[in-house]
C-alpha cells in the first residue's frame, strides 16, 4: 500500500537500490484511445476549476492546525514536526483532469521528510497516481519519486533529479490523466509517461474517481538512503508550500462525469499526447536525471521485467 503519512504503513519501493539511466521500455506515440472509454465516460458539461483558491478547492484532513490556508486563498502551507505532519484533500473527485500545482518543497536540512502530492480512488482496491519529494541533506538534491497504482497495485516507481533547486522557489508539477496515457510534469516538462496498454492485458486506471491529496510526513525510516538518515528535529518545523491549484478535470458526482463529448479546445486535454518535440524533452530527462526505473532493474524482477516495460506499441 502507499503510504502518504497519516495513519498508513509505507511499502513503496524506495529501498530498491537506485539505478542509473533509461529503462528499455519503448512505449512509441501510436496510442489511439478506445473509442469506448472516450464515449462512455463523457455526459454534461466541462468544469474547470479556478485556480488557486484553496479555501474553495481544498479542505485541510489532519495535522491540527499544522495547515494553514493563508493570503485570502492563494497560498496553503503544509507543516511537520516530532508530533505530527499535515495534510489536505481536494473538495472535488475526479475522472480525467489535467491537474497543476505550485510547490516550494522544504528547505535546508530536510532528510526523512517526504512531501507527497498525488491522486488517489477511496476504494479497497484503488488507483493511484503519485507525486512524492523525498527529502535530504543540505546541499543534497531532492529525489522525486513516481509510481501509478491500478486497483491495489504499484511497484512502478521511477526516480528522478531536478535541475533546479526545488527550495528556493514556486515551481509547477502536474499530473495528465486522460483514457489514453498518464503524463507526469515537472514546469511543463514531461518526465514520466504511462500509456494505456490494456489491449495488452495491462490495467490502466480509468473507472475509479480520484481526489487530489498532499501531505507533509515524516519517513526517516525509508525516504533518506534507505532510511540510513534520520530526521533532524533540531530543524522543526519543516514547512512546505503550495498555490496556484487548478484542475482542469472532468468532476465526478453521484455517478455522473461533468464532461462532454464537444469539440470545445478546454478539453483538448483529454485526448492530449506527447508530441515528437514533447517525447524528445522526456527523453532529455530520462537520461539526464533519471536515478531509479524499475523497468530496468532486473535484480528486483528476476523471473522478468513487468509487461508493460517490454511492450512496444504499433500503428
Amino acid at each position: 500500500m502507499a503510504a502518504h503519512g497519516h495513519g498508513r504503513n509505507h511499502t513503496l519501493g524506495a529501498s530498491h537500490n537506485l539505478g542509473n539511466g533509461v529503462g528499455g521500455h519503448n512505449l512509441g506515440n501510436d496510442f489511439v484511445l478506445p473509442l469506448a472509454v472516450t464515449t462512455s465516460l463523457l455526459v454534461g458539461s466541462l468544469l474547470v476549476a479556478s485556480a488557486g483558491n484553496f479555501n474553495q478547492d481544498v479542505d485541510i484532513k489532519w495535522g491540527d492546525g499544522r495547515a494553514k490556508i493563508l493570503n485570502n486563498g492563494k497560498l496553503l502551507t503544509l507543516s511537520l514536526d516530532k508530533t505530527s505532519g499535515s495534510g489536505f484533500q481536494s473538495k472535488n473527485e475526479y475522472l480525467f483532469g489535467k491537474i497543476d500545482m505550485k510547490l516550494k518543497l522544504v528547505p535546508g536540512n530536510s532528510a526523512g521528510t517526504v512531501t507527497a502530492y498525488y491522486l488517489r480512488s477511496q476504494v479497497s482496491s484503488w488507483d493511484e497516481i503519485d507525486f512524492e519529494f523525498l527529502g535530504n541533506l543540505s546541499g543534497d538534491p531532492y529525489i522525486v519519486h513516481t509510481n501509478v497504482y491500478t486497483h491495489g497495485k504499484g511497484d512502478r516507481e521511477q526516480q528522478f533529479y531536478l535541475w533546479f533547486d526545488p527550495t528556493a522557489d514556486f515551481h509547477t508539477y502536474s499530473i495528465l490523466w486522460n483514457p489514453g496515457n498518464i503524463i507526469f510534469y515537472v514546469d511543463g516538462r514531461p518526465i514520466r509517461e504511462f500509456k494505456n496498454l490494456e489491449s495488452f492485458g495491462i490495467p490502466y486506471p480509468k473507472n475509479q474517481s480520484m481526489r487530489v491529496y498532499s501531505s507533509l510526513w515524516n519517513a526517516d525510516d525509508w525516504a533518506t538512503r534507505g532510511g540510513l538518515v534520520k530526521t533532524d528535529w533540531t530543524q522543526a518545523p519543516f514547512t512546505a508550500s503550495f498555490r496556484s491549484f487548478n484542475a482542469n478535470a472532468c468532476i465526478w458526482s453521484n455517478g455522473v462525469s461533468s464532461c462532454s463529448s464537444s469539440n470545445s479546445t478546454s478539453n483538448a486535454w483529454l485526448s492530449q499526447q506527447l508530441d515528437s518535440r514533447s517525447q524528445k524533452r522526456l527523453t532529455w530527462v530520462q537520461k539526464n536525471y533519471m536515478v531509479y526505473n524499475y523497468c530496468s532493474d532486473t535484480k528486483r524482477f528476476h523471473q522478468g521485467l513487468p509487461l508493460e516495460c517490454t511492450v512496444t506499441t504499433k500503428a
